[in-house]
């Protein structure tokens, strides 16, 4: 049985928005409750994804992913925003 949490619809656009934009614009227009959400929920999320994907933990995120048509490349590049946007991802 799949134990990983759902992804909401605020998660999945997060993961969108992330995924188009540059991390600098984005760091500048951030406010204390949306770092705190990617922090929390978004970092967490997008590690598992990449866990599944480079150490091969399967744990549903890429099913997730592609259920909300969020592609491997968006995933990909979601990440590497993250990280410029100082999320831990490993």
């Amino acid at each position: 049985m799949d134990k990983t949490p759902d992804l909401s619809l605020e998660d999945v656009e997060f993961i969108k928005i992330l995924a188009i934009s540059d991390a600098s614009i984005l760091q500048k227009s951030m406010n204390s409750a949306t770092i705190e959400r990617l922090h929390s929920q978004i970092g967490v999320i997008l590690r598992e994804y990449y866990r599944e994907n480079t150490m091969g933990q399967n744990k549903g995120w890429n099913k997730k992913f592609e259920n909300y048509g969020i592609t491997q490349d968006e995933g990909k590049a979601a990440i590497a925003c993250a990280r410029r946007l100082g999320i831990n991802i490993f």
